[in-house]
């Protein structure tokens, strides 16, 4: 496939206009929007900016490339533009962009078209031919040049793959070392050489960064008379992916990645880990240090990645707990979906037949305390811990997690123990650090596991058992001893929570406060699932009311996607309203919140049983009262869809 195949000319700009990047991310996705090439601006937009926020696309040389992967995209395009005086993209070098290529990829994109990206992105790398882009005046002159360009290096390849082909025949005792191709998948450098590197390049996205970087690295290493290999972690998954001969053969290790890639791999070897930008821009420093062995020694204990020697970004406490949490949480959540549909539908066919029905007590059975849900306390644990501590952790966590369980100690204790048994096995590492070298084999499969349990389960059973089981106990009984109106304030309180960030961590404190007391209470008190599915119900159902309503404060694109809200909100999915939070913050979440925390607060009012943790509507016959929790939605939702309508301002006067 061309690259002019998806670098159309009708999308090019051949003198932008803007002098900010904003400014200039905004004129490139009118482009796309104009040859109908995406759907949604909105979020597409917003996908820009979120690649953007993990690292600047400016890549330096005079060059950017934003890029997002998403649904927004209808065709996979590369929109070509250029600007003759330049402005700052934030580039990595610091110096102005004057050629820019956004790159729109839809879910789901083929694998002609992530390989078409990747030789597009390779051929960037060249800055010869980046000036001669600097010097095309049409449209058409800068496809002809991407034609020549690619047919040039499609003649190179087929030269270099019937050189490889006669050397084979030729010699085919000769080892892969000796070889000097520059294609895909063998060692490049010189032949003579005895230097020899490996090398994983990886960017989030994988459609641009991960493949220049990758070239960078192999036309250098050619250059300096060096052996390289280089394993790409695109779109397509693990590409040239290194064997552990050449990583035992390797005097170091390169991993040019802004995402996580398999590390275990390299324990002992010294390994450079940089952002995949270096990659591309000194990769000539990169492969220098690596064959001079100038690099922390890695070491992978049972999963740990960790460096001896090397520094660490810091990031806050609550950042980290945050992020230990949702790793739990993330984890526990299919099987809270899972078996509660399961146990939702079990309930539904109790009321048509009865408890005894064999379909009734096989999916409360799968769904229920027995099943899926049984694992819920124990995963999110387990998973909280291992975020911490790693594989090692996994283990004590769910154990603890278990125990908390078995003991009433509940979501509380689970919780407790899963963040105990992270930071035991961290103090593990750090007491058997001095240990002979012999035995660090036995750490992961003998005493981490071991001491980790031993630890974990004692302090569970003597101190968060216990406390938790008795605290646990007195907050259900306080909860279900409520009056009307303490109940109704809490009501109000978990159902504003669902749209403060609809996902983030209120959201998810909530919805976890509400599984825990669920869970605790035998599945058979709703009253706060009640609360937080109608107020997570009411951000999307918002929306969508909001754009068929107001269509004059929207734009056709958006009223497209508010479409796409009522089946969301509909489902209790409440991550439909992001995009358009992330366009317009301030009257989104304002509306939203007022919205759900009315809702929230009516399911109390009206005392709303909902024994199921998912579903939305369609668990909604479930209720002990199914109307009137309807009517609280609707409520909260109508509510939320008039304030934002009437606050909301026009298109072209949004701030």
């Amino acid at each position: 496939m061309r690259i002019t195949d998806l670098m159309i000319q009708e999308t090019m700009i051949m003198d932008l206009q803007a002098t900010t990047k904003d400014e200039a991310i905004d004129e490139l996705i009118a482009s796309l929007n104009r040859s109908g090439r995406i759907n949604d601006p909105v979020l597409f937009k917003e996908m820009i900016y979120k690649r953007e926020a993990e690292s600047s696309t400016g890549i330096g040389g005079g060059i950017a490339m934003p890029h997002a992967k998403t649904t927004a995209v209808n065709e996979p395009t590369v929109v070509f533009a250029k600007s003759r005086k330049g402005l700052d993209f934030e580039a990595l070098d610091d110096q102005p962009a004057h050629v820019f290529f956004m790159i729109a990829a839809p879910e789901g994109a083929g694998n002609t078209h992530l390989r078409t990206l990747a030789a597009l992105s390779r051929l960037l790398i060249d800055s010869d031919f980046i000036s001669q882009l600097m010097s095309t005046d049409t449209p058409a002159d800068v496809s002809a040049l991407f034609d020549a360009k690619q047919a040039e290096a499609a003649e190179k390849e087929a030269a270099k793959e019937k050189e490889k082909a006669e050397k084979a025949a030729n010699a085919a005792s000769t080892s892969t070392t000796d070889q000097q191709q520059n294609t895909s998948g063998v060692i490049v450098g010189n032949a003579n050489s005895e230097d020899f590197v490996v090398a994983v390049t990886a960017c989030p996205t994988g459609i641009a960064h991960t493949f220049m970087a990758e070239d960078a690295l192999k036309k250098k290493a050619q250059e300096m008379g060096i052996n390289i290999r280089v394993e790409t972690n695109g779109s397509e998954g693990a590409q040239n992916v290194l064997t552990a001969d050449e990583i035992a053969r390797a005097k170091g290790v390169i991993v040019a990645a802004d995402k996580n890639v398999e590390m275990a791999r390299f324990d002992g070897k010294p390994v450079l880990q940089r952002p995949v930008s270096d990659g591309i821009r000194k990769s000539e420093e990169l492969i220098r240090k690596a064959v001079n062995g100038d690099a922390p020694i890695y070491r992978s204990q049972g999963g740990n990645a960790k460096e001896e020697g090397a520094s660490t970004g810091k990031i806050s406490v609550g950042s980290k707990i945050y992020k230990d949490l949702m790793n739990g949480i993330s984890h526990m959540l299919p099987f809270v979906v899972g078996g509660g549909i399961l146990l939702a539908i079990s309930f539904l066919f109790e009321q048509l037949a009865s408890p005894e029905n064999p379909i009734v007590q096989l999916l409360q059975t799968i769904g229920g305390g027995t099943g899926a849900f049984h694992f819920l306390i124990p995963v999110l644990a387990g998973f909280i811990a291992m975020s911490i501590g790693d594989r090692p952790a996994l283990m004590p966590g769910m154990v603890g997690g278990l125990m908390a369980v078995n003991s009433n100690a509940g979501f509380l204790g689970g919780l407790a123990a899963g963040f105990l048994a992270g930071y035991v096995v961290i103090g593990l590492r750090k007491l058997f650090k001095g240990l002979p070298k012999a035995i660090d084999g036995l750490k992961p499969i003998l005493l981490y596991p071991v001491f980790g349990l031993l630890i974990v389960g004692a302090i569970s059973f003597y101190v968060f058992d216990p406390i938790f089981g008795s605290l646990n106990t007195w907050l259900v009984d306080a909860l279900g001893n409520l009056g009307t109106g303490n109940a109704v304030l809490l009501g109000l309180l978990l159902g504003g929570m669902m749209s403060i960030d609809m996902g983030g961590p209120f959201n998810k404190a909530a919805y976890t406060f509400a599984i825990g007391v669920f869970t605790s209470s035998g599945n058979t008190d709703g009253a706060w699932m009640a609360a937080v599915m109608a107020g997570g119900m009411v951000p999307p159902l918002a929306i969508a009311l909001a754009t068929t309503f107001f269509k004059s404060k929207f734009t056709e694109q958006e009223r497209k996607s508010g479409l796409t809200n009522y089946v969301l909100g509909f489902s209790f999915i409440t991550e439909g309203a992001i995009p358009f939070a992330a366009a317009d913050p301030l009257r989104v979440l304002t509306s939203c919140i007022l919205g759900s925390a009315v809702a929230g607060g009516l399911t109390q009012l009206w005392s709303i049983n909902v024994p199921a943790p998912h579903g939305g509507i369609f668990v909604a016959a479930l209720a002990n009262h199914a109307l009137l929790f309807l009517l609280a939605v609707a409520i909260g939702s109508v509510i939320s869809g008039l304030i934002l309508g009437l606050w909301k301002k026009s298109p072209t006067l949004v701030k």
